[in-house]
């Protein structure tokens, strides 16, 4: 059985606490897809410019954020991690203290909240986006071992211009321009006009800074050319920060 390679956006910490529409279909999409052998997961909040991955025997967990309500920081997600398979990961730095980050254990726990999927975190290059997609390439062989590769950031992730005060905001045009934008290359495994995203239209609003865009790249290098690609949620929190995730099968 072949692993999907998906991107997941985790949005805001607040996500955590689930109960919305994109923790539905998160956890829709962890049911189907109950039966994993490991995931191995690049978050926006881990950048190394050498390449590390966790190699700790039970994963502990990083709150890596403030000012949020303290129920957050008693969530707990007990996945073990899998030494063995961290030391595959051809070129990696193992990392024995360094826990999971809310961009890893945030959608991990949405869609698989048992937490009995070992779990191996890989950090995100400090890369050009063609560097990244050959490290998805470089993980793709894991999937037909029945290990799920993901990618987890946001495509429109703007902390400046996100309206904190209503999650339900209307959607700005400038991040529904760029998002339809990124779906529709994503659709065609357009990967040419991905690497050079940044100059098109809309983009320096919607990517200030590329951490959370990047991991796209390691969803991307991660799939096959024949693979169908399922749409597992579509659509905005807080008025621009999209929350599209998206997964490749056979």
């Amino acid at each position: 059985m072949r692993g999907p390679a998906v991107f997941l956006a985790h949005g805001s910490p607040m996500s955590a606490l689930g109960g919305d529409a994109h923790a539905a279909a998160l956890r829709a999409f962890g049911n189907r897809h109950d039966d994993l052998r490991a995931i191995v997961i690049v978050s926006a909040h881990w950048q190394t410019r050498q390449l590390r991955v966790t190699s700790w025997e039970h994963a502990p967990l990083v709150y890596d954020f403030g000012g949020f309500p303290d129920e957050l920081y008693q969530i707990e997600y007990p996945a073990a991690g899998d030494p063995a398979l961290a030391a595959r990961i051809a070129g990696a730095i193992p990392e024995l203290k360094r826990g999971l980050d809310h961009g890893a254990w945030v959608p991990l726990r949405l869609a698989w909240p048992e937490a009995k999927i070992p779990v191996v975190e890989v950090s995100l290059p400090v890369a050009a986006p063609e560097e990244i997609f050959a490290l998805g390439r470089a993980l793709r062989p894991l999937r037909d071992e029945g290990i799920l590769i993901a990618g987890s950031g946001g495509i429109v992730h703007n902390l400046g211009l996100v309206h904190f005060a209503d999650k339900s905001a209307g959607v700005d045009p400038w991040a529904a321009e760029f998002d339809r934008w990124v779906a529709k290359c994503v659709a065609a495994q357009d990967t040419a006009s991905l690497f050079r995203y940044s100059t098109m239209p809309r983009a320096a609003m919607a990517v200030p800074t590329p951490e959370h865009f990047d991991p796209i790249f390691v969803t991307l290098g991660a799939a096959w050319p024949e693979e169908q690609l399922e749409t597992v949620f579509e659509g905005f929190q807080y008025g621009n920060l999209s929350m599209r995730s998206f997964a490749f099968m056979p």
